[in-house]
């Protein structure tokens, strides 16, 4: 077929839609873009081979009759490539405004934007991904017009080289398709799944499609079996309605099968039943709850996979109501009930949506691509992170939950109470401490569930941790926390960066490009940024840094320089470093010695122990299992004391600090129990306590004040005897 025709042939296909039930008006206007677009466009073709104006004409197309967009969407689809950067001559803006009007311009730039980008070599991982997504972030229409755009590449993706189906499958998997969810698009997303499944893995596309052709008939002979009765009580009411049978799509089976590690036997809801009924607008929830009665009443439901999205509507729109049933031959049967609207919103999405409401209903969208625009300009995004918690935010069914005031709030399912907080505002979510779930007062990690009404508990003393990136869900969240952590990170990297600049003017060393690369080296850092950062947070000491441009000899005989400022004048002659036979003696009441107990591994009077010599806090005492021992023995060995206890005699002047951690069964005061062994039993002093219970098990932190070895193991023999204690053992903190 010449090019000719088949423009032809593509557009009286597109006319012919538009002559029913479209008006006059906008016939005219889409011959007049038609002719526009040709007089540019020609028989123009991409590197693809592909002629251009076929492919404007199929994306108008499918704006129109599978989207369902009005006049200017459709205007916009023929008109989206009159601006082609391979045009000999392009379009202008005042063209555009004069002929088609401002909206059209509007769309069409946000598109020149997108491509202007050359997204044809856009890498998943690029800084030009986040241009895209801001983009894209703009316009709920420009998303609609690139997706109809997309999904024609799809189907088309055989005239592609193998690099570039590569790249779109990637490309559409990660942002199209969930796009196409989160705007209630379920066909369309339904479908690019699909197809970036058949491209990506052949086999496992194939092998589910064969299967599906194999059992048509089994499903056919299964629902006209499961209809009948429930047909009869329809009618029998008097309402007006269909059924249909919808089978899974491909990629939504393979999926199922592949997550649960099931055949295509074992996948249970191979297709759901709808029932679609033709109501007035004030008997659609009475209409769907009494088919839903007579449903129910035919066959057993599964209360726990009730979904009420009429009552409360999904944020794309989305109204339907979904329960499970034991149907004929003991097998379980999806069935959605909906109204006629319902069901077009459900197949057409936010198109749909606009149209019921009047094209005034776009507030829901206008948020979340404001929300999606603030994470984007945020400079320190990790484009990886954001995309990959994108899509798992798009596809996370929704919970419902409540203010104070009652305003209602959708959030991903698994959210936090923090994840809420950060919802209402950023700054919320920064000091967050807790809240309330129905009045009861509940952590920052604590679950939201459907109906919880909340509010949140601040402190201005409360930052960001690393850890709340353990448990946040919400991607906007996560986004909050990380900035805020390296905000806080750079400003203690420009702080370790002067200590260490003043430290090596002090030394006479020059802190050249190449002592850099030696640290770096060293401890294994790529960037200066991490070590001036470990510097400021005493990860690093500044005189292990020393010792890597000076001799050995001579930081042995500055570390007895140092020990010779922290003793009593006449303890440090003859004294012997590692090797020798002199000990230094400690013990907790000797005041005219600096040194400490090393929080690393807090010994307690009577375990083995050796002395280390630090630049800042005088001579450290680990005990001899400490995790670090063996790094700082090897590392520096001229700065290792021979250490030991004074006599046992004195040991009860004074408590040291020891962690326990305890586990077992949950049982009924147990906590008390333990309390009560420690505060009682012992007269130990107990300095915090910390037992978390899940499933009938718990664990437990305890840090207590003891006098001495002996003390010590006496408390956990007696805690290992209380009921329900499976084990006690000493940390090394």
């Amino acid at each position: 077929m010449e090019v000719k025709e088949q423009i032809y042939t593509r557009y009286i296909y597109l006319k012919d839609f538009f002559r029913i039930g479209w008006d006059d008006d906008a016939s005219l206007k889409i011959e007049k873009a038609f002719q526009f677009a040709q007089s540019l466009l020609g028989e123009e073709t991409f590197n693809s081979g592909e002629v251009i104006l076929n492919h404007s004409i199929d994306v108008a197309t499918i704006v129109a009759t599978e989207i369902g967009m009005g006049t200017d969407s459709v205007v916009t689809g023929l008109l989206h490539n009159v601006m082609y950067a391979g045009l000999e001559r392009k379009a202008t803006r005042e063209e555009i405004e004069e002929n088609f009007g401002e909206s059209v311009y509007s769309i069409l730039n946000g598109m020149a934007k997108i491509n202007a980008l050359g997204t044809d070599t856009v890498d998943l991982h690029s800084e030009n991904y986040r241009k895209l997504l801001l983009a894209l972030a703009g316009d709920v229409r420009v998303i609609i017009i690139k997706i109809a755009d997309r999904l024609q590449v799809m189907r088309n993706l055989d005239i592609y080289d193998s690099e570039s189906r590569e790249r779109l499958v990637s490309e559409t998997s990660h942002l199209y398709a969930p796009l196409a969810h989160r705007l209630g698009l379920y066909a369309i997303n339904s479908e690019l799944q699909d197809l970036c499944l058949k491209y990506q893995k052949p086999e496992a596309y194939n092998y589910v499609l064969t299967r599906l052709k194999e059992t048509e008939n089994e499903r056919a002979n299964f629902v006209a079996e499961f209809v009948k009765p429930v047909e009869k009580k329809l009618k029998k009411r008097g309402l007006n309605f269909s059924m249909k049978a919808r089978t899974k799509s491909i990629f939504s089976i393979w999926n199922k099968m592949h997550k649960k590690n099931v055949s295509f036997d074992e996948v249970m809801d191979l297709f759901a039943i709808r029932v679609i009924l033709d109501s007035k607008p004030e008997d659609e929830k009475s209409d769907c709850w009494t088919a839903y009665s007579f449903v129910t009443e035919e066959y057993q439901a599964n209360t726990e996979r009730l979904r009420d999205w009429i009552t409360i509507p999904k944020s794309n729109g989305y109204e339907s109501l979904h329960t499970t049933v034991m149907g004929p031959q003991g097998k379980w049967v999806e069935i959605q009930i909906r109204t006629r609207r319902m069901d077009e919103i459900a197949e057409k999405g936010l198109a749909a949506h606009w149209r019921y409401k009047g094209g005034k209903d776009s507030s829901n969208f206008d948020g979340w691509l404001a929300g999606i625009r603030d994470i984007l300009e945020n400079p320190e995004l990790n484009v990886v992170d954001f995309i990959d918690q994108f899509r798992i935010d798009i596809y996370s069914d929704e919970i419902f939950v409540f203010t104070p005031k009652g305003d209602l709030r959708k959030l991903p399912q698994g959210a936090t109470m923090l994840d809420f907080a950060y919802e209402i505002h950023s700054e919320l979510g920064d000091h967050c401490v807790g809240g309330r779930v129905n009045g009861k007062k509940v952590t920052l990690k604590y679950k939201l569930k459907n109906g919880d009404q909340i509010s949140i508990d601040t402190s201005n003393n409360q930052n960001p941790k690393m850890d709340w990136l353990d448990f946040l869900v919400t991607s906007k969240a996560k986004s909050r926390v990380k900035a805020s952590l390296n905000e806080e990170r750079s400003r203690q990297a420009a702080l370790g960066k002067e200590i260490l600049a003043r430290k090596f003017k002090n030394w006479k060393i020059e802190l050249s490009d190449e002592a850099i690369r030696k640290m770096l080296k060293n401890y294994g850092f790529k960037l200066a940024a991490d070590l001036y950062y470990d510097i400021a947070t005493e990860k690093i000491d500044p005189l292990d840094i020393k010792s890597l441009f000076t001799e050995k000899v001579a930081e042995e005989e500055s570390a007895k320089r140092t020990l010779e400022e922290l003793l009593p004048k006449g303890e440090v002659k003859d004294l012997a470093f590692e090797g020798g036979d002199d000990f230094l003696v400690i013990d907790n009441n000797l005041k005219n010695l600096n040194y400490k107990l090393a929080p690393c591994c807090n010994p307690v009077f009577g375990d083995p122990i050796f002395g280390f010599v630090s630049i800042k806090e005088g001579i450290k005492i680990h005990r001899k299992s400490c995790p670090n021992a063996l790094q700082m023995k090897e590392r520096y060995p001229y700065r290792i004391i021979k250490t030991r206890w004074r006599d046992e005699a004195n040991a009860n002047q004074g408590s040291f600090l020891a962690t326990l951690y305890i586990s077992g069964t949950d049982e009924l005061g147990i906590v008390s129990e333990i309390s009560h062994i420690i505060a009682k039993d012992i007269g130990t002093q107990m300095r915090s306590i910390n037992i978390e219970s899940d499933k009938g098990n718990f664990e437990g932190v305890l840090k207590v004040l003891v006098y001495n070895l002996d003390h010590l193991e006496f408390l956990i023999h007696k805690l290992k005897k209380v009921k329900g204690v499976i084990s006690v053992s000493r940390g090394e903190k």
